[in-house]
């Protein structure tokens, strides 16, 4: 299978259409081999939060209401997985928005489109999965990331909980959608499929209308999320969609714009304010010692060169997991936090371990490192700045690196608390205080002797004027504000 080479600025989407249809057209009458896993683990660029054509809107002058394709996200299933390819990605999620008869929808036509572009397109491997619209008395704004394990009855099971539980599904949606509590049982139905799905709550707090004044999606219920189905929701994005809304289609600046179409608090450099705000919403369930993990996606509807608000998937934010070249290691690694995210391919490989010193034990980016009072401990920090050119065609550098240090006191008092008062910057690096070998820039952090249990967190930028992210203002280019965030190594300590 030939790949098809696409120029960065100048794209030829109707060449990269009619590649694509010819494509999966050969598919039907002469399958391609399934591609074989690459052994050995790797950091492996994803996006969990890709709309395609069937993200529709709906003719509610028929009944029951008729799909209108295209009608809310513009580009084909193929067309996606070979832009996300061209960008770097190695996986990627289709995750299209619910409605009325949407199930039947995803089930009939959406599914035969994916299975024919994985196979016109190995190179990335292609989840199957939906923006989930979470049931409640304000269902608008409140979507999740539904991703599903790559298994024969993949399509089976979506449809078995879209049918049912979707907050929008239905003509009309019956009256127990209105209800917050009806999302409870469906993370229940979800956790007790025979292959259990992963949730990541999507721009938790888009529509807060201030700044710690949460809207639709709160504190409380990502607690009451995780708590009802723990191997299922495993966190939320962090870098937002909708990071090309201040760009006009030739590329230049819209000063009226907002970044990420945060339409009354914006976001922090690019992320939500519910990861971005140190001793906030994230550091909150952090210190509770929750497996609570941050991402970063496209969300993309449409490029922004074609009128809408977006950048091709991986073009700008990319969600790293440490895995195989498969769906399981990837599915796996995802489930586990083994996972960073950044944005504008600031880096492309990020280590983060503690280890006992004088000892072999060591414990990276979601896992858990068991230590004693005596255990003597260090983090070493390991990450690769790439030295081509990003999806905007530049090559930015990390500035600095801050490592984040939060304690572990237990369950919040208040379920809907939204700080962590200990959490700190232990330590910044400059490019001064590291050193550069084999393509990598390595720092060291003694920690000595710890008191309690807590945890580590990195984040990195290339912004010179920002010691703490601050709220992006309008008309902001995306390129010039960077940053990447490492998921939590946790210390537990156990007295002798």
């Amino acid at each position: 299978m030939k790949t098809l080479v696409v120029n960065k600025k100048q794209i030829g989407l109707a060449a990269v259409v009619t590649f694509l249809m010819a494509s999966c057209q050969q598919v039907l009458v002469d399958p391609q081999p399934e591609q074989k896993p690459e052994q050995g683990k790797s950091w492996l660029a994803g996006d969990h939060h890709v709309h395609t054509h069937y993200s529709v809107k709906w003719d509610n002058s028929v009944f029951p209401p008729a799909p209108i394709l295209g009608g809310d996200a513009k580009y084909s299933i193929p067309l996606n997985a070979q832009m996300a390819s061209h960008y770097g990605l190695s996986w990627m999620v289709i995750t299209d928005h619910g409605g009325p008869n949407r199930a039947k929808l995803a089930l009939e036509q959406a599914y035969p489109e994916l299975v024919a572009s994985r196979k016109a397109l190995p190179q990335i491997l292609q989840f199957y999965g939906m923006e989930f619209d979470v049931p409640g008395n304000s269902p608008g704004g409140r979507h999740a990331s539904f991703i599903m394990p790559h298994r024969p009855t993949e399509a089976e099971q979506l449809y078995q909980i879209e049918s049912r539980y979707n907050g929008r599904q239905g003509v009309p949606p019956g009256p127990e959608k209105s209800e917050d509590g009806f999302m409870l049982q469906a993370l229940k139905a979800m956790n007790e499929l025979p292959d259990k799905p992963l949730l990541l709550v999507n721009h938790p707090a888009r529509l807060a209308t201030g700044f710690r004044q949460y809207n639709k999606v709160t504190p409380a219920q990502l607690r009451d999320w995780q708590d009802t189905a723990p191997d299922v929701v495993i966190g939320m994005t962090g870098a937002e969609g909708h990071q090309a809304a201040t760009l006009n289609p030739d590329g230049s600046q819209d000063p009226n714009a907002i970044r990420g179409e945060y339409p009354y608090y914006p976001t922090m450099g690019g992320y939500d304010q519910m990861t971005a705000r140190l001793g906030g919403v994230w550091d909150s369930l952090l210190s509770e010692g929750r497996n609570w993990w941050v991402t970063g996606v496209s969300d993309s509807h449409g490029h922004y060169t074609d009128g809408w608000a977006d950048f091709w998937p991986g073009q700008y934010a990319k969600t790293y997991v440490y895995a195989d070249k498969n769906y399981d290691s990837i599915f796996a690694a995802l489930k586990a936090g083994q996972v960073f995210v950044t944005t504008g391919d600031l880096i492309d490989a990020l280590f983060v371990e503690v280890a006992v010193k004088g000892s072999d034990k060591t414990a990276a980016a979601g896992q858990t490192l068991t230590i004693k009072p005596d255990d003597e401990l260090m983090l070493r920090v390991r990450f690769r700045d790439p030295t081509s050119n990003n999806g905007g065609g530049f090559n930015p550098e990390v500035q600095r690196v801050d490592v984040i240090q939060g304690l572990i006191t237990g369950p919040a008092l208040e379920r809907n608390s939204d700080e962590a008062l200990k959490t700190k910057v232990a330590k910044r690096f400059y490019s001064a205080d590291w050193t550069i070998e084999h393509g990598y820039s390595q720092f060291e952090l003694p920690l000595g002797k710890v008191s309690s249990s807590q945890y580590l967190r990195l984040r990195g930028t290339n912004n010179k004027n920002e010691l703490e992210p601050e709220p992006d203002a309008k008309g902001e280019n995306p390129w010039s504000d960077l940053w990447f965030y490492s998921n939590p190594v946790f210390i537990k300590l156990v007295q002798d």
